[in-house]
């Protein structure tokens, strides 16, 4: 006749290989997703830099347009 701790013993016992199991089954799910954000982590970088160089290249062009003087002569009246 069992008694109640090796009842327990016994149900926690497969509590433990139960979660194990869940564990070593959802290990490349963890993984999958740790290579999607890596994937992703770098696509946002390289576009942060592209946007950074556009906006540059840009505030150049603004720049320019604002230091550049116009052709026509200054006229007084």
């Amino acid at each position: 006749m069992e008694t109640s701790i090796d009842k327990e013993s016994g149900a926690l016992g497969g509590l433990f290989q139960q979660i194990i199991t869940d564990m070593k089954n959802g290990m490349p799910l963890w993984e999958d997703l740790i290579t999607k954000a890596t994937k992703l982590h770098s696509s946002l970088k390289a576009t942060i830099l592209a946007v950074t160089a556009y906006l540059e290249a840009f505030q150049k062009i603004a720049d320019s347009a604002t230091n550049t003087r116009g052709k026509t002569p200054n006229r007084t009246i």
